[in-house]
């Protein structure tokens, strides 16, 4: 299925900067009101698909911008200052974007690029529960004459809802994971809104049931040996990670500054006849602006690593870029829960806060780093330098 609407063709990185600000400034008008009513963003996606921005990291070769990472990243970034959940839905159709780029034949790449230059949006069902480790699956892929059946169920599949193909992860008869392309509207294969986080709320993040769905053989790609040889599938994962978290430290910092600059602050010391005056929060801008600018310099400085790596991949050029993006994740984890718990400080306990929604910079970030745990990413950077071990190839690094 493709999209009945003209859709805008990309064709620089430059477009894709100027297209994204102009999307964001639209979208960040209504972002406090859909959270707080979790009015799922089906209008805005179609505007957002419509832009072409969905298809800028499909390679010039295939029709596409081929934009370099640093330039989807600050994509990604203006979309999640706007909308946390905006910023967040494309994060899968672009890994699996990837996946197509490094594991899929030229047929597989020319139709399913195509389909994204048309229009179409690509969700995700990756993650299971009650599994022994986060990284296994048991969702099967089993032959069925000219394809395959799945079976089994995800849950955590941001964008599934709002999408037009589901990548999911399943298992062959082999225990080899697959990555099948499934259409949205296959028989046996139901889209469940079960998604309740308090924070990233219209992400869609719900649960997805295969049962005997139905999968063409030319729809499945290789998905495990993507981590079997150094490729920048897990770094490309990551760096859209990191440039959400930076969208969202940007906002609530921006926000910050709006709120103190304009509100009654009762906690201001007499001394001082306006909150700008004042020298604890002279400090805490000082402290947040500092980390703020050092995030995003380490985000554009991760996506150069990670170009290098696309343009000449081996295992060096791989663990710098995934090392790179590790620590652009770790730093963007820090400023967007302090942008977000600063904000609460300066505002104290006024209902202000909440009335105009800005309380959702702190339950976005809260929710949305908790994606896989940052304290990993120390010990690998740390591991990295002091004892030049490469970092593990999976899709979490």
């Amino acid at each position: 299925m493709t999209s009945s609407h003209h859709v805008a063709v990309i064709t620089s990185d430059e477009q894709a900067l100027i297209v994204a600000s102009d999307l964001a400034e639209d979208f960040k008008r209504d972002s406090a009101l859909r959270d707080r009513e979790r009015r799922l963003p089906h209008p805005e996606l179609e505007v957002f698909s419509r832009s072409g921005l969905w298809g800028i990291s499909v390679p010039k070769e295939y029709g596409g911008a081929g934009v370099s990472n640093v330039t989807l990243a600050k994509v990604i970034a203006l979309i999640a200052q706007a909308d946390g959940s905006l910023g967040q839905i494309p994060q899968n159709h672009f890994y699996a974007l990837e996946v197509l780029r490094v594991n899929g034949n030229e047929e597989q790449k020319k139709r399913l690029y195509a389909e994204v230059l048309a229009g179409q949006r690509f969700g995700n069902a990756l993650a299971e529960l009650g599994t022994k480790t986060a990284h296994d699956r048991v969702t099967s892929l089993t032959r069925d004459a000219s394809g395959y059946r799945i079976n089994g169920r995800k849950f955590y599949a941001t964008g599934a809802i709002y999408a037009q193909r589901i990548p999911t992860s399943v298992v062959d008869e082999h225990g080899v994971q697959q990555l099948a392309f499934v259409p949205r509207n296959s028989k046996g294969l139901t889209v469940i809104d079960d998604w309740s986080g308090f924070g990233q709320r219209t992400t869609g993040s719900g649960s997805v049931v295969f049962e005997d769905v139905y999968v063409a053989a030319q729809d499945v790609i290789p998905f495990q040996s993507a981590f079997e040889r150094p490729t920048p599938v897990g770094p490309l994962a990551q760096i859209l990670h990191a440039a959400i978290d930076t969208g969202i430290a940007r906002a609530a910092y921006e926000d910050a500054l709006h709120f103190v600059r304009t509100k009654t602050r009762p906690w201001i010391d007499a001394t001082h006849d306006k909150a700008s005056e004042d020298p604890l929060t002279l400090k805490s801008f000082g402290h947040l602006s500092i980390r703020l600018h050092a995030a995003e310099a380490l985000l554009e400085r991760a996506g150069e690593f990670l170009d290098n790596a696309q343009a000449d991949t081996h295992a060096q050029s791989v663990a710098a870029a995934s090392i790179a993006v590790a620590e652009a994740r770790a730093i963007s984890t820090q400023i967007s829960l302090a942008a977000g718990s600063t904000l609460f400080e300066l505002a104290g306990s006024q209902a202000t806060l909440i009335e105009h929604g800005l309380d959702r910079h702190w339950r976005n970030a809260r929710v949305h780093t908790l994606h896989d745990p940052v304290r990993w990413k120390y010990h690998a950077v740390g591991n990295y330098y002091l004892n030049d071990e490469n970092p593990p190839l999976r899709g979490t690094i």
